[in-house]
């Protein structure tokens, strides 16, 4: 291993750590100190842009063209990171444009520390109300930077999300009081209403500025390409992502069809929480049996992916994240949880699937916990943090339809359906997803796309799209990263000691790395490297 690179690698995720904006998504969390709060102020990004300067600078300076294809591979992985951190400071600026992005950062770290099953240790109860108390002061960052960047379809989305947020983050503090102690339900108790009192102002604030705020404009075709190729490291051009994606709806929507024809099976939601979650218990064990006896995927060595009702103390305030623990590396070998609705609730689309058959979510978020273990166990300890999304959503989403394939969902009429159902909504993703970004679609022709083609509601189509025009890439990456996934695979097996077991341990184990990077440590396969280079100099992105 290249001294070298590896200390690049430790000291930029050293600083990344320290300074990365908080997520939503569950596959970018990072175990922060219980103390920590995300800074998001004009001051911070100044700072951020300078030491950025000088990662580039020292990630440039190294000549890795002698090393080991893994060393190779470990450096071209930095510089991905490096990309990304260009990428969300200067190009999305979700910091400065997004007022969904300003309340996750406000109150996501909240909700962030609330995650891990009971009990709450006294860190975390310290971090609890740490965060409450903060509360006005980022408010206060929030607006500053929105009211010159602002943007108008943000604002509504934000103002309608904080809409009763004083009962919700009420209703969250007492349902914690059993979990606290006295001292600690006490403080939270106090920090409440000044800080529930600033997310409302600010959601007021956010209601009455959004019709003089901006529209949402996308990145552009030069700032996208960049993207895809210095961050995702995907060789392919948007029109090519588009074409394929439209080869695989027309695929999904035949299959879809075909079976319907099969006579309905005796498939029924799960009547109870207790029951949905015991099921789900069982069909965890009998997955992970089914990789094993087909061999599919090791098992050995690793926690359990299971599910639980979601806690009182999280319930009004899901908009904040995905709602799962799914560990972190210093707590391998630990069970990860999904928490779900009741299943008698009103369910969205997923939710909706996972009670009617749990292993539904099993080989997908299921996937994603198997995928991050193995990863966060790396040797290589680069290798073991999120670079972008499209490995991480390919193989779950390949694994989806490996496994129906493979034969779990046989006698599961209703499953196979919702699988290809899946695959159809994620194809149709990545249309509308690039066309956004590269300013091919309109927003409205977007949310157009939805309502006739999923179909989906018009609120819902909306809420997506604004979604996709703030952080343009991830839609896409889950049809995008499966394709890459199946023609490595169709490589790999050509060669004559391919074993399918050994592939899919390698893949999850290095599931982090864009797939151009796996297939050049796998087969020895460069080209996809290399038609990046030959597209250009590495350059930051205007």
């Amino acid at each position: 291993m290249n001294a070298t690179i590896e200390l690049l690698g430790k000291d930029f995720w050293a600083w990344r750590e320290a300074t990365v904006f908080r997520s939503a998504d569950d596959m970018p969390r990072i175990a922060h100190p219980p103390l920590w709060l995300p800074r998001f102020d004009a001051g911070s990004v100044r700072e951020r842009r300078t030491a950025l300067t000088g990662f580039v600078d020292r990630w440039r300076a190294i000549d890795a063209s002698e090393e080991s294809v893994a060393d190779r591979v470990d450096h071209r992985l930095i510089g991905s990171a490096i990309a990304r951190v260009h990428w969300e400071l200067e190009v999305t600026r979700s910091w400065q444009r997004d007022a969904v992005f300003a309340a996750s950062q406000i109150l996501g770290p909240y909700f962030d520390l609330l995650l891990q099953p009971a009990p709450f240790d006294a860190e975390r109860q310290a971090g609890l109300v740490n965060v409450l108390r903060a509360v006005p002061a980022q408010v206060l960052v929030a607006r500053a930077n929105l009211e010159e960047h602002g943007t108008a379809e943000l604002a509504t989305v934000a103002a309608e999300l904080l809409g009763s947020i004083e009962s919700d983050l009420a209703a969250s503090v007492a349902a914690l009081s059993p979990d606290v102690s006295t001292e600690t339900a006490a403080a939270l108790a106090a920090a409440i209403d000044p800080a529930a009192a600033a997310l409302a102002g600010f959601a007021a604030w956010l209601e009455h500025e959004a019709p003089a705020m901006p529209r949402l404009a996308p990145v552009g075709r030069e700032s996208f390409e960049w993207y895809l190729r210095h961050v995702a490291l995907i060789a392919a051009s948007p029109e090519q992502l588009v074409a394929a994606a439209e080869q695989e709806y027309s695929h999904a929507v035949a299959w879809e069809l075909a079976s319907r024809t099969r006579p309905a099976g005796s498939t029924r939601p799960a009547a109870t929480s207790d029951e949905q979650h015991a099921t789900e218990a069982r069909d965890e064990t009998a997955v992970r049996e089914f990789y094993e006896s087909r061999g599919i995927l090791s098992q050995a060595g690793h926690g359990h992916y299971l599910t639980a009702e979601i806690p009182a103390y999280l319930r009004g305030l899901t908009w904040l994240g995905v709602p799962d623990d799914l560990t972190d590396e210093h707590r391998l070998g630990g069970d990860g949880t999904s928490y779900m609705p009741a299943p008698d609730s009103d369910l969205g689309y997923f939710y909706a699937a996972n009670a009617l058959d749990p292993r539904l979510g099993i080989v997908h978020e299921g996937a994603h916990f198997q995928q991050l273990v193995r990863a966060w166990g790396h040797e290589r300890v680069i290798r073991r943090r999120y670079y972008d999304s499209a490995a991480n959503e390919g193989i779950a989403h390949y694994n989806e339809e490996l496994m129906m394939q493979a034969g779990l969902f046989d006698g599961g009429d209703a499953s196979l359906t919702i699988v290809h159902n899946f695959v159809r909504l994620r194809a149709l993703r990545v249309v509308v997803d690039v066309n956004l970004a590269i300013g091919a679609y309109s927003f409205a022709e977007a949310v157009d796309q939805f309502v006739r083609r999923v179909p989906m509601d018009a609120g819902t189509a909306t809420e997506e799209t604004a979604m996709y025009l703030t952080g343009p890439g991830l839609a896409m990456a889950y049809t995008t990263g499966k394709l890459q996934l199946l023609r490595l695979l169709a490589d790999a097996a050509e060669r004559p000691d391919f074993d399918l077991r050994a592939f899919h341990d390698s893949v999850w184990k290095n599931g982090n790395l864009p797939f151009s990077l796996q297939r050049w440590e796998l087969l020895g396969d460069d080209s996809e490297i290399r038609a990046i280079d030959a597209a250009g100099e590495w350059r930051l992105a205007d």
